[in-house]
């Protein structure tokens, strides 16, 4: 089968590898679509996502959708249209029982950060555990099913934020996360939902999904001590602390996006004296349900797609999705 591999830093090729054969337990897909997501930038640019280093050819993608091609069970019709839950949960532990997705030595698709590697998705053909798969309304296109996964993690983090029904939101950085958040945000009640990004693209792509406004970030100031709810998505020092001092009184800042694994200036100060809460969010656990069930019902998340490349491009799509400014979620077709 052929597969996009990334061999180390700015090495992406396609590549001729076996073609899968699942065993009991397990289903074969055709993919259709991956997203590229952040992680598969780092890999591809820096050869590594952090302290994961690429050691071995990686196959990228966790942002999948596709269909049935082989279950040996013959519970799954060839043709049936799915998505991934990208995540093998690991060893369950006390005091996180619900919560599989913060075990430990767990793995997800499309990672350097298991030794061997676990591949990822941007392939002809993949095999899963059964129970990663979500079956798709008839009703969802595949191409809007891509976003299932990221709009999963936009989920988890409203629900980390305890909901937003009847409260003010800012949500800081509108890439595909963003994006996704501000959406999530929408349609669980918030009152007013506020985007923020440094470049205009993105904030115009966040007022067609419908937030009440846009913050440009250093052209336009952020108001001080006015949102209930504050989620982060940029994982950018200086964004960390203007999300803390935009929150108010005991308000909920929520970090959903990545800070670099080293020591780096944020301002606490406003944590303490407004005793607000600061929590973390990882990836989620069941919210993908809920996210196939909402691009079902909201053609208009499909906006935040904004290109759609060929494999035989991947480079180029690549490339595209590093540029914030032009792009917001970029697909690459998996060999039709």
């Amino acid at each position: 089968m052929r597969a996009i591999v990334i061999r180390g830093k700015l090495e992406l090729v396609e590549a001729e590898l076996p073609t899968p054969v699942p065993r009991a337990g397990q289903v074969r897909l055709r993919m259709a679509y991956g997203g590229i997501c952040g992680s598969d930038l780092h890999y591809y640019n820096d050869g590594a996502n952090g302290a994961y280093v690429v050691r071995e050819p990686l196959v990228p993608g966790h942002e999948l959708s596709g269909t049935v091609d082989l279950d040996p069970s013959g519970e799954l019709a060839p043709g049936t249209p799915v998505t991934i839950h990208p995540a093998t949960f690991g060893t369950p532990a006390a005091g996180i029982e619900d919560r599989p997705h913060l075990w430990p030595d767990g793995a997800y698709l499309g990672s350097a950060g298991t030794w061997p590697h676990t591949q990822g998705g941007m392939s002809e053909f993949v095999v899963v555990g059964k129970h990663m798969i979500r079956t798709l309304p008839t009703t969802l296109p595949l191409r809007r099913a891509t976003l299932a996964e990221p709009l999963g993690v936009a989920l988890h983090a409203v629900h980390i934020a305890g909901g937003v029904e009847g409260r003010r939101v800012l949500v800081s950085g509108s890439g595909a996360i963003g994006l996704l958040a501000a959406a999530s945000a929408l349609s669980a009640g918030a009152t007013e939902v506020v985007s923020t990004d440094v470049l205009p693209g993105p904030l115009r792509r966040a007022r067609e999904l419908g937030v009440h406004g846009t913050i440009q970030v250093g052209t336009d100031e952020i108001p001080s001590e006015y949102f209930d709810v504050v989620l982060e998505c940029t994982g950018v020092p200086a964004a960390i602390t203007a999300a803390l001092d935009a929150a108010r009184r005991a308000g909920i800042v929520v970090l959903v996006g990545v800070p670099p694994n080293e020591p780096r200036g944020v301002n606490l100060s406003p944590l303490v004296s407004r005793e607000l809460q600061l929590r973390g969010t990882l990836r989620f656990n069941d919210e993908i349900d809920r996210a196939v069930q909402l691009l079902d019902a909201d053609p208009r998340l499909e906006q935040v797609i904004t290109h759609d490349f060929p494999a035989q491009q991947a480079v180029r799509a690549f490339t595209t999705a590093a540029d914030s400014n032009t792009s917001g979620k970029v697909l690459i077709s998996l060999w039709p």
